[in-house]
């Protein structure tokens, strides 16, 4: 069934927007400016980044976070070793004793396949992790369009700059119209448990900001708006950032101190934060360390920088 905001207005009325939880904060948004700073996460894939010697637990990961003077964490679902009920709810007390929130969960999933089977399990695999971030008291989950799946693998794909050729036979627009249909099939679950949908740029389909803000506008749903992510657009950044801004409810900024894994970004701060203040964004800035330096000491420069600049 598909969500639009228009039905949930003609359906429900007035009255019952006021039930809507705090996780429906594209709909909420303050008309106001403010100049409250931005409340900074971590990324738990700063301490690990795919390395073969950091894959750190996530509750090591929160008491680091906490250490460090974070005020949140973000989880990233392919790190965790464990996601039985009774798992997510330690995760979630080891947060709350160490006073931090879980404002994140990363997830993985792509809905570019020809054969409906494939993408109902992705279907199926994003309205699990719903669940699992409901569970943790998460209020948002990032999404990914998905990719051709052409490349030989990831490196050969960040070697081509995140382009890759289409399957034979087929057109992007065939792969948005599975992107937007395979969306739609998550997004009552997303409204059952209260669970923002953050699509991602992130490679594939969502590679550029125009992609994923019209997939968002083509599905017209409260529960389906933007993470929008700083170290993934090697064109143009800036003017990608402030097209996905108005649409942001979660922001991931890259950092790459002793260089990049894959490349390097040269990212100012304070420029992001203006775009992000010009469309009175209040929510979270998540760091995701992806450099060559030990998170030791890379994430405290990192933290100091994203600090500075959104204060």
């Amino acid at each position: 069934m598909k969500l639009h905001r228009r039905d949930l207005l003609t359906a429900a009325g007035a009255a019952s927007l006021s039930t809507l939880t705090s996780a429906s904060v594209a709909t909420a948004k303050p008309t106001t400016a403010t100049s409250r700073p931005n409340r900074i996460a971590v990324s738990t894939y700063s301490y690990w980044r795919y390395r073969d010697d950091s894959k750190l637990t996530i509750e090591k990961c929160i008491d680091l976070a906490s250490e460090a003077g974070f005020d949140g964490v973000e989880i990233l679902h392919v790190q965790m070793q464990d996601t039985s009920p009774a798992a997510l709810q330690k995760i979630k007390q080891r947060a709350f004793i160490n006073g931090l929130d879980l404002c994140g969960f990363s997830t993985h999933q792509s809905f570019v396949f020809p054969g409906a089977d494939q993408r109902q399990e992705n279907i199926q695999h994003t309205i699990d992790c719903i669940e699992m971030a409901y569970a943790m008291g998460i209020p948002t989950i990032r999404v990914n369009t998905g990719r051709w799946g052409t490349s030989k693998d990831f490196d050969t794909l960040m070697a081509n700059k995140g382009i890759e050729p289409r399957l034979d036979g087929y057109t992007d627009e065939d792969a948005f119209g599975w992107v937007i249909d395979s969306l739609e099939k998550c997004l009552p679950a997303a409204e059952r448990c209260g669970v923002t949908l953050g699509l991602e740029n992130h490679w594939g389909i969502g590679r550029n900001a125009d992609a994923v803000v019209r997939i968002i506008d083509a599905i017209d749903s409260p529960w389906l708006q933007a993470t929008l992510d700083t170290g993934n657009f090697l064109e143009n950044q800036y003017e990608q950032y402030k097209i996905m801004a108005p649409k942001a409810v979660f922001v991931q900024a890259k950092t790459y101190f002793g260089g990049g894994t894959w490349y390097t970004l040269e990212i100012d701060y304070d420029r992001v934060a203006k775009i992000l203040r010009g469309v009175n964004y209040q929510g979270y800035i998540s760091l995701e360390f992806e450099g060559q330096e030990a998170h030791e000491t890379a994430i405290p420069k990192s933290l100091e920088t994203l600090r500075q600049a959104f204060a």
